[in-house]
C-alpha cells in the first residue's frame, strides 16, 4: 500500500532530517521532490500544486525556519496537509434514520461492488446491526448467485431476487420485505458497466426514488488511478453520493486514487477494502493513512485488529501460563490462528512504526510461505506432543517432518526457537532483560 510514494518521501524527509537548518532555497528543493512524487504516484495535477503550495506558505514561515528541529517541523506541515486532502477526518456512515436505512452501492463493473456489499454487511453485523443484501445487478452472470454464496459464508440474510424481475421491481419487494421482518439495515449491490451511460444512470435514478437511500456510496478500484477519480465525479454528477469506498488499496503502490478522489469529488472516502478475504475492510482514517503513507506505520489500527480477533478470556489465561512458564506449542497455535484472523503478516508489520526502515536496512521480508509451515509442523505433532515438547525424540521428529510435508531440520529448528521463546518470557515475567540471538519463531 502506497509503497513507490512511501519511499520516496522517505528519501526527502532522511535528507530534511540530515540539514541544521532549513531555508526558502533547501524548502523549493525539497517542495520539487515531494510535487514529483505526487505526480507520478498518479495524484490529480491540481490537488499537487494545491498541496505543494500549502506545504511551501507554511513551511517557510519564521517559527519554522528558526526552530530547533526544522526537519521535524516540515515533516509535520507535510503530514498535516496529507490528512487534509485525505478528508481531514474520518467519516462513518449515517445509520441515524428511521430503520431500515438504506445503503446503495454504485460504480462499474470489475470495481468489486458485490464482494463490498458483503464486506460491509459483515461489519455492520459485527458492530451489532442486523443487516440484509439485495442482489439487483440482474446483467452480469452468477452476480446473483455470487451475492447468495458470500451471505451464507457470513451468515447474513439475503433477497432472493426472481431472475424474471427489473431491480426496480426487485429493490421495492425487498423493501417490503424488510419492513416486515425487522432488518435494520438495506444493502443494495446494483448493477455496474464497463462504462458511465445513460441507461446505468436513468436505473439508478430510478432506484433512488424508490428507496430514498441514506447512502448511496461510490465503489472504486484504486488500482485504476485517476480513472476512478473521474467516474467518481462522473456519478456525484448523475446520482449524488454520499462517500466512496475504495478497493484494492493493499495492491496499489501509487495511491494516486486516496490522495486525489476526495478533493476532486468533494466527497469523503469511508471504507477501504485491504484485502480478498471477506473481512478484509476497514474504515478509512486520513490521519492514519497520511501516518502509513510517512512510514510512521499506524498502531491504533494494529490494537483495533488485534482487539477483535482476541478473546478476553483466553489473553488473561495465556497472561498466566507465561507468568508460569507454561506455554505450549498448543497455545502457539492458537496464537497463530489469531495473528492469520489479522491478515497478512506482512499487512500486519506495515503498521508498526519502524519496521518498514528496519526491512530496508535488514533487507529481511515477512515469508508468509514460512508460517504455513510452521503451523503445518504443530498441526502434524499430536496433542500430547503439542503439550509437552520434551517428548519429542528422533523418532517423533521423523514422522513430523514426513506428515507435515517438512524436514526434520526445520522441525528441529522449530522447537529449538520455541524453547528459546520460552525462556525469553521466562526472563520477561521476572524482570530481567532478555539476550537471544538468532532469528525469531515468526518467519521474518
Amino acid at each position: 500500500m502506497f509503497e513507490s510514494l512511501s519511499d520516496r518521501l522517505g528519501i526527502i524527509i532522511k535528507r530534511l532530517r540530515g540539514q541544521g537548518s532549513l531555508s526558502a532555497a533547501n524548502i523549493q528543493d525539497a517542495l520539487k521532490d515531494v510535487r514529483m512524487a505526487l505526480l507520478e504516484a498518479d495524484v490529480n495535477f491540481t490537488v499537487v500544486k494545491d498541496f505543494t503550495e500549502k506545504v511551501r506558505a507554511k513551511a517557510i514561515g519564521k517559527e519554522v525556519l528558526e526552530s530547533l528541529t526544522p526537519g521535524q517541523q516540515f515533516i509535520k506541515i507535510v503530514s498535516d496537509e496529507l490528512v487534509e486532502i485525505l478528508g481531514g477526518s474520518s467519516h462513518g456512515l449515517d445509520l441515524g434514520s428511521k430503520p431500515p436505512v438504506v445503503i446503495m452501492l454504485v460504480g462499474l463493473q470489475g470495481s468489486g461492488k458485490t464482494t463490498t456489499a458483503a464486506k460491509l454487511a459483515r461489519h455492520l453485523k459485527s458492530k451489532g446491526r442486523n443487516p440484509y443484501l439485495v442482489p439487483a445487478d440482474i446483467y452480469r452472470p452468477a452476480a446473483v448467485l455470487q451475492l447468495k454464496k458470500l451471505a451464507n459464508d457470513i451468515n447474513v440474510d439475503v433477497f432472493d431476487a426472481n431472475a424474471d424481475l427489473k431491480p426496480q421491481a426487485i429493490c421495492q419487494e425487498a423493501r417490503r420485505i424488510a419492513d416486515v421482518k425487522g432488518y435494520d439495515t438495506i444493502l443494495i449491490d446494483t448493477a455496474g458497466r464497463l462504462h458511465i451511460d445513460n441507461e446505468l444512470m436513468g436505473e439508478l435514478k430510478d432506484l433512488t426514488n424508490i428507496l430514498n437511500p441514506k447512502e448511496i456510496l461510490f465503489v472504486a478500484d484504486s488500482m485504476t488511478g485517476q480513472d476512478a477519480v473521474n467516474t467518481a465525479k462522473g456519478f456525484n454528477e448523475a446520482v449524488g453520493i454520499t462517500g466512496i469506498i475504495l478497493t484494492k488499496l493493499d495492491g496499489d503502490a501509487r495511491g494516486g486514487a486516496a490522495l486525489s478522489i476526495k478533493a476532486v469529488v468533494g466527497k469523503p472516502i469511508k471504507f477501504i477494502g485491504v484485502g480478498e478475504k471477506i473481512d478484509a475492510i476497514e474504515p478509512f482514517y486520513p490521519d492514519r493513512m497520511a501516518s502509513r503513507i510517512l512510514g510512521m506505520g499506524d498502531v491504533l489500527t494494529l490494537i483495533e485488529k488485534a482487539q477483535e480477533v482476541v478473546d478476553e478470556k483466553k489473553a488473561k489465561e495465556l497472561e498466566r501460563k507465561l507468568r508460569k512458564d507454561a506455554f505450549t506449542l498448543e497455545d502457539f497455535r492458537e496464537q497463530l490462528g489469531q495473528i492469520k484472523k489479522m491478515g497478512s503478516l506482512e499487512s500486519i508489520l506495515a503498521m508498526v512504526p519502524g519496521f518498514k526502515e528496519m526491512q530496508k536496512k535488514s533487507g529481511v521480508t515477512p515469508d508468509e510461505k514460512g508460517l504455513v509451515r510452521i503451523e503445518a509442523i504443530i498441526n502434524s505433532m499430536t496433542k500430547e506432543e503439542r503439550l509437552s515438547h520434551t517428548i519429542l525424540n528422533a523418532n517423533r521428529r521423523k514422522r513430523i517432518a514426513k506428515g507435515s510435508g517438512t524436514s526434520v531440520q526445520e522441525v528441529n529448528k522449530l522447537v529449538k526457537q520455541y524453547v528459546q521463546m520460552r525462556e525469553m518470557m521466562k526472563r520477561f515475567s521476572k524482570g530481567g532483560l532478555p539476550q537471544i540471538g538468532g532469528r525469531g519463531l515468526l518467519p521474518f
